[in-house]
């Protein structure tokens, strides 16, 4: 079955750099549209970086020029390098997986915190 394991959260102050990870299986990952979102304590969830099957890449307007997602197909993994990391950063950031012909993605991880302090 499908599975998407997240890792790499943890603690850091403003200004600092976190690298989360993406470990897929149980489907063709070269061939999904993967994404990060992140849920903040009270607020909704929110996209935050995308990349198609060919590697195309968009971003949520507060995180462009700070994160870079990316993914090693030969891995099945999926990254999200996270730099000049600011305190509304702060989050629960989860992986997510759809065909690249979905309306919505339909598989989860679990979700890996990430805090940042001021």
């Amino acid at each position: 079955q499908v599975q998407l394991v997240e890792s790499g959260g943890g603690s850091v102050q403003a200004g600092g750099s976190l690298r989360l990870s993406c470990k897929a299986s149980g489907f063709t990952f070269s061939r999904y549209c993967m994404g990060w979102f992140r849920q903040a304590p009270g607020k909704e969830r929110e996209g935050v970086a995308f990349i198609d099957s060919k590697g195309n890449t968009t971003y949520a307007d507060s995180v462009k020029a700070r994160f870079t997602i990316s993914k090693d197909n030969a891995k099945n993994t999926l990254y999200l390098q996270m730099n000049s990391l600011k305190p509304e950063d702060t989050a629960m950031y989860y992986c997510a997986a759809r065909t690249c012909y979905a309306d919505g993605f339909g598989y989860w991880g679990q979700g890996t915190q990430v805090t940042v302090s001021s």
